[in-house]
């Protein structure tokens, strides 16, 4: 594709992002769009097919995006509560850097999670599985790892809708040092118990 037609990608990526958080994905037809980004329909469909591909294409390029940098971050570190902390932090700042993509990804677009396959890329399992591995190696207290995984990710995830609803006015990331504190809380002791073996909560 030339760089204008990339341009074009770009601003039609943009557009619709906005679009989609502010209005709704229902809500936003290809025509809405088309106008934002100052296009006909017709050259809107020369680069998009259809609304729905647009969708999937910013919700899988954004997810696995998301996944892929919270990986990273949590493989600098060394102890499960220290990944999770990491991972904290990166939702934090995606929210500080890129709002609408927070929102899209975390707060809106549910629909596409339907399509998300085994083996995909995908933020919450990244969290899942730095949960789950803590558990077995005994570093996070034994428990149900989707429950453990659910209370991690609403708590921030609610702090972020509060954000949106303008009841929190500091960033995010100045809220990481908490919300991690928060989730160590969730995790449980950081070592095993002196009789041998993890200590076990309810679930």
């Amino acid at each position: 594709m030339s760089e204008a037609g990339e341009a074009t990608r770009a601003r039609i990526e943009a557009a619709a992002l906005r679009l989609f958080v502010e209005q709704g994905v229902d809500a936003t037809g290809i025509r809405d769009i088309a106008a934002a980004v100052g296009l006909s329909d017709g050259a809107l469909y020369r680069h998009y097919p259809s609304k729905d591909e647009l969708v999937w294409r910013l919700f899988r390029e954004g997810f696995e995006g998301l996944a892929e940098e919270l990986e990273h971050l949590a493989a600098t570190e060394r102890r499960a509560s220290r990944r999770i902390e990491a991972m904290v932090r990166g939702f934090c700042a995606l929210y500080d850097a890129d709002s609408l993509l927070f929102r899209f990804l975390l707060l809106v677009q549910h629909g596409q999670l339907q399509r998300v396959k085994p083996g995909m890329a995908n933020p919450v399992e990244s969290v899942r599985a730095v949960i789950a591995r803590g558990m077995k190696e005994g570093e996070i207290a034994s428990a149900d790892p989707d429950l453990v995984t659910a209370m991690v990710m609403g708590l921030i995830l609610q702090t972020a809708t509060f954000k949106v609803y303008g009841r929190i006015a500091k960033p995010m990331t100045a809220l990481a040092p908490s919300l991690a504190e928060a989730c160590r809380r969730i995790l449980g002791p950081g070592s095993r118990e002196k009789a041998g073996g993890p200590r076990k909560i309810k679930a």
